[in-house]
């Protein structure tokens, strides 16, 4: 497993898709992961430190393990399958663990509050993450050449790599 930060939340400018960008810890490497409106808006309020009067979904989400004195452990990002990826929750659970089957957006807003750990499957960063080879200042950077990745790609490329 790759230990991952959340770098930021960027939007791609012509599909007005949000976009989270993972980074590995030891490197300049970006997992790119697009995700809905509202998981960013829950992810980046939380980020900024956005109270708000009643709990949203995530937080609600966050409530109800505390009550039930289970604990992210931490979250996963598995595999990228169809043009999707995937994620698994890690719950400590009385003396047990379980994982739990999750959309990365979903498990990123929860690890967001709950400060748990991120990771990727070596395989993942290795078949998808984009590498620069100098310190990046800007998300929009990354999107950027996540964009010209998208604009030449076709999906025979993922049939071909066994995706």
């Amino acid at each position: 497993m790759q230990k991952m930060v959340l770098y930021g939340i960027s939007f791609d400018v012509i599909g007005k898709q949000p976009i989270i960008l993972l980074k590995t810890a030891d490197a300049n490497k970006f997992l790119p992961i697009s995700i809905g409106h509202q998981e960013a808006a829950a992810i980046l309020m939380k980020l900024q430190g956005t109270e708000l009067p009643r709990p949203m979904t995530h937080d609600l989400m966050t409530s109800i393990l505390s009550r039930l004195d289970a604990e992210v452990l931490k979250v996963t990002v598995t595999e990228l399958r169809e043009n999707t990826f995937y994620a698994l929750l890690t719950l400590r659970m009385g003396e047990g663990e379980v994982d739990i089957d999750s959309r990365p957006s979903d498990a990123l807003a929860l690890a967001v509050r709950t400060d748990a750990p991120i990771f990727a499957a070596e395989q993942l960063v290795a078949d998808n993450a984009i590498e620069f080879d100098h310190e990046v200042e800007d998300p929009e950077e990354v999107v950027e050449r996540f964009r010209d990745f998208l604009d030449n790609v076709s999906p025979g490329d993922f049939n071909e790599q066994g995706h």
